[in-house]
């Protein structure tokens, strides 16, 4: 079995990985299978507010704005200036919002955007130590509505590593319902995805 991954971008998302690794955590960008997994969060009718968290180079970011209806709203976070620009050269109807997904909040209203439907994260999560997943996870229940949806991704063969596993709990203390995907093989690597619904507002500060 071979494993598809985006070869667009992929200059800009190698000098990113060798630049700040700490910031990328992933060997390459994510494939369009994942993708298609992470987008199942996302509204197909009405005009839904969608925010994606690290878009990377946009591996994500197609699949999204092909299952996003006409009427919606596709806004991305990106902490890297350089992937950022890169973003809006190739989604010129994606707003890119450079900056930090734990100041989403702030973000999100300087978009007019306080509220949204769903959250597509490409964050590296087992990266991040437990203070910054609790404020990331707070931030993106404070703007779901209270049906929206939440998708992320771990590797496969990370998931049972004690930072993976903190992030889960978390995800549990945050939402009412998670459901983890079988694993997405047509990914480098292999991983599974967090399909959450029904923020509980307590969530990530409990």
């Amino acid at each position: 079995m071979t494993t598809r991954t985006p070869a667009r971008g992929l200059p800009v998302f190698l000098a990113a990985a060798l630049r700040q690794p700490h910031l990328v955590g992933a060997v390459a960008p994510s494939s369009r299978d994942l993708g298609r997994q992470l987008a199942t969060v996302v509204p197909r009718q009405g005009s839904p507010v969608v925010v994606e968290l690290g878009p990377g180079t946009g591996a994500v970011s197609e699949v999204i704005d092909r299952r996003l209806p006409p009427g919606g709203r596709h806004l991305a976070v990106e902490i890297n200036p350089r992937m950022a620009e890169h973003l809006r050269r190739r989604h010129p109807a994606m707003s890119v919002l450079c900056g930090d997904a734990a100041e989403l909040g702030t973000l999100l209203a300087g978009a007019d955007a306080a509220r949204v439907d769903a959250v597509v994260s490409g964050l590296p999560w087992s990266l991040f130590g437990e203070d910054l997943q609790r404020r990331v996870l707070a931030q993106v229940c404070a703007a779901l509505g209270p049906r929206g949806g939440f998708s992320t991704f771990a590797y496969r063969h990370a998931a049972r590593l004690a930072g993976a596993q903190r992030f889960r709990a978390l995800l549990d203390a945050c939402f009412d319902e998670v459901i983890v995907t079988r694993t997405v093989w047509r990914n480098l690597p292999p991983a599974l995805v967090y399909v959450c619904r029904r923020p509980i507002e307590r969530g990530a500060g409990a």
